[in-house]
């Protein structure tokens, strides 16, 4: 009896830490939720806010805020440069203490300058022969449909030059015929005046 009545207690145990462990796993996900929610809505009123002061300037106001980036851009730029060579010239003083080691930086250094010089000009030489090969298809292609043009344009002339010699023949036979039709007739009357004429007299 006494163990029915631990085990009934373990398994209630038991039962209560999965409700308890279910219960903070869906806290948990309805506050990040929420977190979510509200990072978008920030994200979404920052971004409207944005959109009406820009809505809000006036050409003035654009024109100079235009000159301020246009002053303010080389100024960081200037800075930056400078804070990256100041960093340079502090790694390299720590890191070179001894003759040793500077020479040994210089023939890093200069192994990696011959590498990228190495790798621009293969870099390059690829491009080149990209460029050669698309002038290439190019010059390729027109040829062959100009080519393809002047075949089409001498076949079309060929075409027109068989037309043009069969009307002629034709146009030349209906002439004959005609003029000969025209003797034959001219001649039949002739000889009906003819034959007119013998029976007058």
């Amino acid at each position: 009896m006494a163990e029915q009545t631990n085990t009934a207690a373990t398994k209630r145990t038991a039962n209560a830490t999965k409700r308890s462990t279910t219960a903070k796993k869906a806290a948990a996900t309805r506050s990040r939720n929420q977190a979510a929610a509200a990072r978008k809505r920030s994200t979404a009123a920052k971004k409207a806010a944005e959109t009406r002061r820009e809505l809000a300037k006036t050409p003035v106001d654009r024109v100079t805020e235009y000159a301020e980036r246009a002053v303010l851009i080389p100024v960081g730029a200037a800075l930056v440069a400078r804070d990256n060579v100041i960093s340079t010239v502090d790694g390299l003083r720590t890191s070179l203490t001894s003759r040793e080691k500077a020479e040994k930086e210089l023939v890093a250094q200069r192994k990696r300058l011959q590498a990228d010089i190495k790798r621009f000009e293969r870099r390059g030489r690829t491009e080149r022969n990209r460029v050669e090969r698309r002038v290439k298809k190019a010059r390729t292609r027109v040829e062959r449909e100009l080519r393809q043009r002047r075949t089409r344009v001498e076949r079309e002339i060929r075409s027109t030059r068989k037309d043009v010699g069969a009307q002629a023949d034709l146009l030349s036979a209906r002439v004959e015929n005609f003029v000969q039709s025209r003797i034959t007739g001219a001649t039949k009357t002739a000889t009906k005046a003819q034959e007119r004429v013998a029976d007058v007299v």
